[in-house]
């Protein structure tokens, strides 16, 4: 696993061995950036089940400001550490390890919202919406910030939660990228 883009490019990352964590594929990686790129210069960016810390280490080489790394498995968190300190990001890296959903409301106490939030959680285990609902509930969005859920194809995804509404939706294998943004006001 590389990063692809921005000042880090090529640049390898430490990845876990077995199965316990299940990487993005630099194929949907690159998909996600080309869709999302647009938001990603100066950005503040949760990494939601970070794993091994690939969508947000990616985020920080193609020139967002800040990245949260979330994840409650301790490997998982180890790795995360590796990576940052090998490619030079501490500075623009916090880890959280803890639940997503404790950290949900840890970040949301912050003085300022988020640009990008990514989700990337275990396959098929219930954990996308009730992560949803506590965002919408936090408020955590900025106006114009989006959630990206990686997800698989047999997990179908409501068209919103509250003022989330899906903006788009794109498969890869048994991959699907789905992409939320608040509702716009009027």
């Amino acid at each position: 696993m590389r990063v692809i883009a921005g000042s880090l490019k090529g640049r390898r990352l430490k990845t876990p061995k077995g199965i316990e964590t299940r990487p993005t594929t630099d194929r949907v990686k690159e998909s996600i950036f080309s869709i999302i790129h647009a938001h990603i210069i100066d950005s503040i960016i949760i990494d939601l089940f970070s794993g091994t810390g690939n969508l947000g280490i990616e985020a920080l080489s193609r020139g967002a400001e800040k990245v949260f790394f979330v994840d409650k498995n301790k490997n998982s968190i180890q790795l995360i550490k590796e990576n940052i300190e090998s490619m030079g990001l501490k500075s623009k890296s916090e880890i959280l390890f803890c639940d997503a959903l404790k950290a949900i409301k840890q970040l949301a106490s912050l003085s300022h919202k988020f640009d990008i939030i990514f989700m990337d959680p275990p396959y098929s285990k219930g954990l996308i919406l009730p992560c949803m609902e506590a965002i919408n509930a936090e408020d955590m969005l900025k106006e114009d910030g989006i959630i990206l859920v990686e997800h698989d194809t047999k997990d179908t995804l409501p068209d919103n939660v509250g003022r989330l509404i899906k903006r788009k939706e794109k498969k890869y294998g048994n991959t699907m990228i789905s992409i939320y943004a608040e509702e716009a006001s009027s």
